[in-house]
């Protein structure tokens, strides 16, 4: 016959507080004679390289002391520091999701990197959301984007349809306000020559380019600024100062 144990209702305080069962065990103590079965060696044995005190043991790729595999071997490449991995997404596929009504976008509102990521379009934003031409011919609406880069076929297909693509620099603390949804920060320009040049060209529809500050109509102050202080370097003259040959 089976009993059943009820606990009583004892309300917890700080003088019925226990540790829970096996939660806690005696320190182990070494070097302290034969009879605890740790004394003399403390348990590490006679000699060698793990009986000595400190770690005993070697760093990762340690090969006894002949020359180790990640030096025989030759290198070959570099990594570039200022790589970027875009998250691509094609027009056919932002055609479903406006099917579905996973997506909307008008001029005031375009879709940014958080409307495709929320929607499900892109399950990581990476280093921003590149826009390529795929799928073209699927391509129904006007879709009114704003990417961190987008291809020449792409960008083509969707001002044919009425749509729109301003492309804007995003670093990576910039993206993450985006992301989130987050507008009281100020968004990073670009500082590299590479980006400069690339987002201030009209064909590129970069954002900071003087047609895209004239037609665009949500742009806002600061890009306008911005446009105007990355491109004084073209109306800028420089004197070159005469080179004199000295003869000995």
């Amino acid at each position: 016959m089976s009993s059943v144990v009820r606990a009583s209702a004892v309300r917890v305080s700080l003088s019925n507080l226990t540790p829970a069962l096996g939660s806690l065990h005696n320190q182990k103590r070494v070097g302290r004679g034969q009879g605890s079965g740790y004394g003399g060696t403390s348990g590490r044995g006679h000699k060698g390289q793990k009986a000595r005190s400190g770690n005993g043991k070697p760093k990762a790729g340690f090969e006894g002391g002949q020359t180790p595999i990640t030096k025989r071997f030759p290198k070959k490449g570099f990594v570039n520091p200022n790589r970027k991995a875009y998250a691509a997404v094609n027009l056919d596929r932002i055609q479903h999701w406006i099917d579905q009504g996973r997506l909307h976008s008008s001029p005031q509102t375009p879709i940014t990197a958080r409307e495709l990521l929320l929607s499900g379009c892109v399950h990581n934003v990476h280093d921003g959301i590149k826009l390529l031409g795929d799928g073209a011919d699927f391509l129904k609406s006007a879709i009114h984007i704003t990417p961190s880069r987008a291809s020449k076929s792409a960008i083509k297909a969707v001002e044919a349809k009425g749509g729109s693509v301003l492309c804007q620099y995003y670093n990576s603390l910039a993206l993450r306000d985006c992301v989130k949804g987050r507008t009281d920060h100020i968004s990073a320009s670009p500082t590299r020559r590479n980006d400069i040049l690339w987002y201030t060209e009209w064909r590129n529809r970069g954002y900071l380019s003087p047609e895209a500050v004239e037609k665009i109509p949500h742009v806002s102050e600061r890009w306008r600024e911005l446009s105007r202080q990355l491109l004084a370097f073209k109306a800028q003259s420089f004197t070159k100062k005469p080179v004199t040959q000295t003869t000995e």
